[in-house]
């Protein structure tokens, strides 16, 4: 080899038609330049995915181990780190990871977030302060950031780092501040479950201090599992199997001579395996026959049914096109192995249609229910009335003709997930929607056609029980609306109550204006007053 020659390695590995990209190292070895491209993505993938899985096995001293091993940690990485030195109790080392994973980039809002956490756990007020406000200003004004698209199942909420602020300030004497940091985290509060907010309120305006909003330990950013998916080797032709042979029974799939066919070949041909495969017993069909019930199965003269079961009523539980039904056993015939052969013989043969006329439809003294995994089904809902409901939207259920007011009523209530003493039920007779009850049912059943029953449904006109008791309350803060359906009004307004939202909110009226308002803004208006 001459020193002008120049030698190149290329590794290269392509991921579902995208070319990853690796680290280029140059090693300069007298005149001779070798170039070679790192594998150092794909071990990191892999580190990376087991690291993961040791914590998800609550194994945090090998996942720290794994992850402090990989050689080109990336931002993503080095947050996993520093989280599992904080669950860990080290701090020092939780900073410098959280420095390392934020020098990486400069936006990651939720390492900002951690870190602050991290200052504010080794009493570092100031330094806490800071990181909680970049954490904010990463939000963009926005109300949160999922990061499950990036790997992590996780939403920073900005009330929750408006709370962490409030915390802060509050460790630092300034209560004012305090107070107007979780006021506005109030206000920005998107969902009811940060109930930790309300009391860290009323904390505050007592001088007390309340607990610190951390992430959940353990939730870490995971590796793109699509391309984790790909590092494992796959065999795509696959292991050969047998479709067909000669030899019975034959599993053999590699290269082998012909094997020697069967001397004696037996006398009745051997079933196909086709129609071993499926359950039942294979029977023709000689005549069309039209299903008068939802149990009954349309055939017609020609097809091929499995007979499931027989009953003594000359009625056959039978499968035919993955469906399941009753068909008349007189309109069968047991389906020969030999003429299956010998129509394979003469595939050009076409055979006539049946010349006798269909023998008479058999009575069900004993009905065979049709799928048996199904035992315990209502048999009113089989062959019952299809009944159509109008509420706020249009519902249908199945009920069985001639049932008492009752058990309609507990019907409909159950599908509308309402209380039966909730709703009322109506129906059209002589053109106009009379009320039902216990006495107009005989009038309902007789308007059933062609098996098929129209009612309406209303709200009853009952107290709600979501209402409050008291009719007035007057506020005790001021609350600006951020949204269309919030409530504005100013410390000392009174307003009136109209319903009770949840827990934490309330909808009222107030200065002319309708919407809903924090519970904890207002207290009781006292009689007196």
């Amino acid at each position: 080899m001459t020193s002008s020659l120049k030698v190149k390695w290329c590794v290269c590995v392509c991921v579902r038609e995208r070319e990853s990209v690796y680290p280029t190292v140059d090693i300069f070895q007298s005149d001779t330049v070798v170039c070679v491209r790192t594998m150092s993505f794909l071990n990191t993938l892999r580190q990376w995915d087991k690291a993961v899985g040791c914590a998800e096995q609550k194994n945090t001293e090998t996942a720290l181990e794994v992850f402090l091993d990989i050689e080109d940690k990336n931002s993503k990485i080095s947050y996993n780190i520093g989280c599992l030195h904080l669950a860990n109790g080290d701090f020092d080392a939780a900073e410098k990871a959280f420095d390392f994973s934020i020098g990486k980039d400069g936006h990651l809002a939720v390492a900002f977030a951690q870190r602050g956490i991290t200052f504010y756990k080794k009493e570092k007020y100031e330094e806490a302060l800071a990181d909680f406000k970049l954490a904010l200003k990463e939000l963009r004004d926005n109300n949160l950031i999922d990061y499950s698209p990036l790997g992590l199942r996780y939403k920073l909420h900005a009330c929750e780092v408006l709370h962490n602020m409030g915390l802060v300030h509050a460790q630092l004497g300034d209560w004012e501040k305090a107070q107007e940091n979780l006021f506005s985290a109030l206000a920005r509060k998107a969902e009811a479950k940060f109930k930790h907010i309300d009391l860290a309120l009323e904390a505050i305006l007592k001088h007390k201090l309340f607990e610190l909003a951390e992430i959940r330990p353990g939730l870490l950013f995971k590796p793109n599992q699509k391309y984790v998916s790909e590092l494992e080797k796959k065999d795509y032709l696959g292991k050969a199997k047998v479709v067909a042979s000669v030899v019975h029974q034959d599993e053999f799939s590699g290269f082998a001579p012909l094997q020697p066919q069967v001397e004696d070949v037996p006398s009745t041909p051997i079933r196909s395996h086709s129609l071993r495969a499926l359950k039942g017993e294979p029977h023709t069909v000689l005549y069309e026959f039209y299903p008068e019930t939802v149990e009954e199965l349309a055939v017609l003269p020609g097809n091929v049914v499995f007979v499931l079961e027989k009953g003594t009523d000359h009625w056959a539980s039978v499968i035919f096109n993955e469906r399941r039904g009753l068909v008349p056993y007189n309109y069968l015939r047991p389906l020969d192995n030999t003429l299956i052969h010998q129509h394979g013989q003469n595939d050009d043969a076409i055979p006539g249609p049946p010349v006798r006329n269909p023998p008479a439809r058999p009575k069900r003294r004993t009905p065979i229910s049709p799928d048996k995994t199904n035992e315990t089904e209502d048999p009113g809902e089989s062959a019952g009335c299809l009944m159509k409901v109008h509420f706020l939207y249009t519902v249908v259920i199945t009920v069985l003709p001639g049932i008492p007011y009752r058990t309609l009523l507990h019907k409909i209530s159950t599908k509308l997930n309402l209380p039966a003493s909730a709703i009322t039920l109506s129906y059209v007779k002589s053109g106009k929607k009379v009320t039902i009850d216990e006495s107009e049912m005989t009038s309902v059943w007789k308007g059933v056609v062609d098996g098929r029953l129209t009612l309406w449904c209303a709200l009853s006109q009952v107290p709600d029980e979501t209402t409050p008791a008291i009719t007035q309350v007057v506020a005790l803060h001021s609350y600006e609306s951020t949204n269309p359906e919030d409530l504005q009004f100013r410390q000392g307004d009174v307003i009136t109550v109209l319903s009770k939202v949840n827990a934490d909110w309330l909808e009222g009226r107030c200065n002319g204006k309708t919407g809903i308002f924090p519970a904890s803004f207002v207290q009781h208006l006292k009689k007196d007053h």
